[in-house]
């Protein structure tokens, strides 16, 4: 057992039940005693807006001078600003940052020299809006931890952002300090097994009172954590809908991205993505700025690669590493990239509604188009297909359509000369006549009759042509690298050319 998880807990600590490295007890009251027992963790705890349950844990519990070297709360924004400096927005990533940064600097300097040698100093912070008589809108919080792995050495951090989903402020407040308690003693106990940490933030809470959204490890403790795969970690568990990263890599809170902003969206498998599916985006682009409403609301677009659990686990199971891969060579092509567990596009709109009001396009293909017109998928909902399209046109979105090329006859098809079950024609028309489904224009035929899963079948079995389905840059990461199990071939004429 490494050397961390070995000593942290003292004989009295474990007396309750509680083991550093297992989850045998979630209990709030046990983490926080299992914290306040430990001699060898020492930290401070920085609260402000509505996170002030997280301190209060640990005095409540007892033992609290053991862990405590300050607690605080710079409620009033003023004296908060003459802490840590002034920032655009108080409850964000910037300001828990900037609050871990001073606070555990503080820590080390002052203490550092008394009892650095047997210490693992640590600092929390958060900052929070809950429900309140003049904020009605969602509660929401960052919350970060700041720990050193073993005595003086570099800290490592974890940064969480969480949405409140109850409908009482104290009840917020209370899931706010129970999140917190898990993140600390996370950070303090599991930070050897990262996935394991994860799913240790919502003991004593679920999804109906809390959705963790975004989760950002740092430092040496995490030198091999891929925070892409700790988004899809979030996703796989059920901690919330939807993760999102830049291509960079860079976990994003969703709101920061999509504030007010127009949105085109594209879901696929990408497995590998090809020149169809950049023809798609250029053609709905083009189709998406000339929209009035897309001016009204600013002009700016944000355009995002979707991927479900669903377009992951085409095998029966996510592949992570098959995951990494795919994210890898979008990342190439500079779109962020949104994990989601949104089965049915209605599912999608409401979470981006949630964000912008403005303009939202949806990208697909006629193949894609004609699920969306299929009942099966609408059994859970009392109004079926009817209620489904409510609620997924109820806002200003459009579904661009890209057109298929029946391989028997050459002809192509539509978004709107597709056919659709009989009884369902008037709806299929209603929509087409008033532009909820554009079919675009100007596409490149060339595409027409490229498919990832046979592009896929090329690359893996050493045929060479694949290269020309494919944009240039990803498919030069894909040889450089051997994704999605890339064999080499024999190159063809237009390679040898080039």
């Amino acid at each position: 057992m490494p050397e961390s998880a070995s000593t942290a807990m003292t004989p009295s600590s474990t007396d309750f039940g509680l083991s550093a490295m297992g989850r045998e007890s979630s209990d709030t009251h046990h983490k926080a005693l299992a914290v306040n027992l430990d001699q060898s963790k020492y930290g401070t705890f920085a609260e402000i807006g509505a996170g002030q349950e997280v301190a209060r844990w640990f005095f409540r519990v007892g033992g609290a001078a053991g862990t405590m070297a300050k607690a605080m709360s710079a409620y009033d924004m003023t004296f908060s600003d003459a802490i840590y400096g002034t920032c655009e927005r108080y409850v964000s990533r910037q300001r828990v940052d900037t609050m871990l940064e001073r606070e555990f600097g503080l820590l080390v300097e002052r203490l550092d020299e008394k009892r650095g040698e047997k210490t693992r100093f640590f600092a929390f912070a958060n900052t929070c809006a809950t429900k309140s008589f003049s904020r009605k809108s969602d509660g929401h919080g960052w919350l970060g931890v700041r720990f050193q792995s073993t005595p003086r050495t570099e800290p490592s951090t974890i940064i969480v952002h969480c949405r409140l989903w109850d409908e009482e402020p104290v009840l917020q407040q209370e899931a706010l300090g129970i999140l917190g308690v898990n993140l600390v003693y996370g950070g303090l106990y599991l930070h050897t097994d990262p996935e394991k940490l994860l799913q240790s933030l919502m003991d004593g809470l679920n999804v109906k009172r809390m959705e963790v959204d975004l989760i950002d490890f740092s430092g040496p403790a995490f030198e091999n954590v891929d925070n892409r795969l700790m988004a899809l970690e979030l996703v796989e568990h059920g901690m919330t809908d939807a993760a999102m990263f830049l291509a960079s890599g860079e976990l994003v809170q969703a709101a920061d991205i999509l504030y007010k902003k127009n949105i085109l969206v594209h879901r696929g498998s990408f497995r590998p993505i090809t020149l169809t599916n950049m023809d798609m985006l250029r053609c709905a682009t083009a189709h998406f700025v000339q929209d009035p409403r897309v001016h009204e609301a600013g002009g700016e677009v944000v355009t995002l690669l979707e991927m479900t659990l669903r377009n992951l686990s085409e095998s029966g199971s996510i592949d992570h590493r098959d995951f990494l891969e795919r994210v890898d060579i979008l990342g190439t092509l500079g779109y962020p990239v949104l994990i989601s567990n949104f089965g049915e596009f209605h599912r999608l709109s409401g979470y981006l509604f949630r964000h912008t009001k403005a303009m939202i396009g949806v990208v697909m293909g006629v193949p894609t188009l004609r699920l969306v017109f299929d009942e099966q998928y609408y059994s859970d909902l009392a109004g079926g297909i009817l209620e489904s399209f409510g609620r997924l046109f109820k806002n200003d979105l459009k579904l661009f359509v890209y057109p298929e090329m029946d391989r028997k006859t050459g002809a192509i098809i539509s978004g709107t000369n597709m056919r659709v079950p009989p009884h369902l024609r008037h709806l299929h028309a209603y929509l087409s006549e008033n532009r909820l489904i554009e079919s675009v224009r100007d596409y490149d035929e060339r595409c027409l009759p490229i498919f990832s899963r046979e592009v896929l079948l090329k690359l893996q079995s050493g045929d060479d042509s694949w290269v020309e389905c494919v944009p240039e840059q990803a498919a030069k990461l894909i040889q450089e690298r051997g994704l999605l199990g890339y064999t080499a071939g024999k190159a063809t004429p237009k390679q040898k050319k080039k």
